[in-house]
């Protein structure tokens, strides 16, 4: 077996931790928290000199608090040099986030929620492998396996409502989107930032779902998580808000306003490249995709064929509906099967496709002949034979898209 090394990008070098610099910049940001502050900037600023082997930085990022919290913030910063203090005029959990992130000197940048509902013990798991260049993004998950949350139902059920809604709406993977605990390199964060619109609550999620269709690997680490009963959070405002973004999101994607292919191509991790003789790469992979698509498109097929069925004969119904099923077919296994991007080719690729179309148009066609010679079929026969001969012509595609048309050396 050989493994191929691709060319390193951002967010897959090792950083280096023998500098003078802070290595890790942490934000929390406060809304009128004067009480909750300074506990929390001391036990935070304690856990990690005793156990960061690096330096780091606390930043308190004062989102317009109309109490105390600036005053409480900058008296511990005068106390503490690894504490900053950087104040916002508007409110917003977002915007704080990406204004300290964006100018931070620090490679590495995380945010916690004042309250240090997380517990501090998975702080140094999260963040490591974004120091080692294995992962880009890294986040603290209450939902993942070996997770210990305490919290009331109400919470927990919207919390795992939320996240079911993010997979079937945004296709997302991650596990918990909104726990207060995490962290990303900089020099990706600098690439996506300028793309994320929220500035509220929302802010994590887009984060995280541009991240994800870039490409970029997102490490979860199960956390300890006890519920802060007397969080000023207001569930409803804030459910309501994040769906309103998921539907902003969707739409962008649905109109490919957002440029994933250009962040995919400066962001992405590279294929691995690993080649062992006779064990075809993501094969797997590629045969749940291919299968997919192929249920589809004979559910498309199958429509089109009824719907032109009712004004012409079975053949020209056929023909009609397999080629039309057969460009889309080709488009798609082209984009998600075999993972062939850009314009470049294209032509080739559907030309090509035909040819397979019409070898699969001769399967069925010809199945139809056949069973039209020996008997008079009805409808319902028609519509078996076709599925079985459609089901041939399936396996037929898959060789031939992989073998042939998709082959990967034709592509370099």
């Amino acid at each position: 077996m050989t493994v191929t090394t691709p060319a390193a990008g951002p967010g897959t070098t090792r950083i280096d931790t023998w500098t003078a610099n802070p290595v890790l910049d942490v934000v929390i940001p406060v809304y009128n928290e004067e009480t909750d502050l300074e506990p929390c900037i001391r036990r935070l600023h304690a856990h990690l000199t005793a156990t960061l082997p690096y330096r780091f930085r606390i930043t308190v990022a004062d989102n317009a608090s109309t109490d105390t919290t600036l005053q409480v913030a900058e008296r511990l910063a005068r106390e503490f040099a690894e504490v900053e203090v950087h104040h916002l005029d508007l409110k917003g959990r977002g915007r704080a986030l990406n204004a300290v992130w964006s100018t931070s000197d620090a490679p590495v940048v995380a945010y916690m929620d004042v309250d240090l509902s997380t517990d501090l013990a998975a702080l140094a798991p999260l963040v490591a492998p974004l120091i080692s260049g294995h992962s880009d993004v890294a986040i603290g998950s209450r939902l993942a396996r070996g997770a210990r949350v305490v919290r009331g139902p109400k919470r927990e059920f919207i919390s795992r409502c939320y996240n079911l809604i993010l997979r079937g709406a945004l296709a997302a993977k991650f596990s918990d989107a909104q726990c207060g605990f995490k962290a990303i390199r900089s020099d990706v964060a600098r690439q996506l930032l300028p793309l994320v619109e929220d500035t509220g609550w929302f802010f994590d999620t887009e984060l995280l779902v541009l991240a994800e269709r870039a490409g970029l690997r997102i490490h979860e680490v199960p956390v300890d998580w006890v519920d802060d009963p007397n969080s000023s959070v207001d569930i409803i405002a804030t459910a309501t808000a994040d769906l309103k973004g998921v539907a902003r999101m969707l739409r962008a994607f649905t109109k490919g306003t957002l440029p994933i292919s250009d962040l995919r191509a400066q962001l992405g991790r590279h294929p691995i490249g690993v080649s062992a003789p006779g064990v075809p790469p993501r094969l797997a992979t590629q045969l749940v995709r291919f299968a997919a698509i192929g249920v589809g498109s004979t559910l498309a097929y199958l429509v089109l064929f009824l719907l032109l069925r009712l004004g012409m004969g079975a053949q020209l119904a056929n023909f009609l509906a397999l080629g039309l099923t057969a460009v889309a077919n080709t488009a798609a296994n082209r984009r998600f099967t075999f993972g062939v991007r850009g314009a470049k080719g294209a032509g080739r690729h559907q030309f090509e496709g035909l040819i397979v179309f019409g070898l699969g148009l001769v399967l069925t066609s010809g199945s139809l002949a056949l069973l039209t010679g020996l008997t008079a079929p009805g409808l319902a026969l028609e519509l078996t034979v076709l599925v079985l001969a459609n089901l041939a012509a399936t396996v037929l595609r898959f060789v031939l898209l992989r073998g042939w048309v998709f082959h990967p050396r034709r592509q370099s």
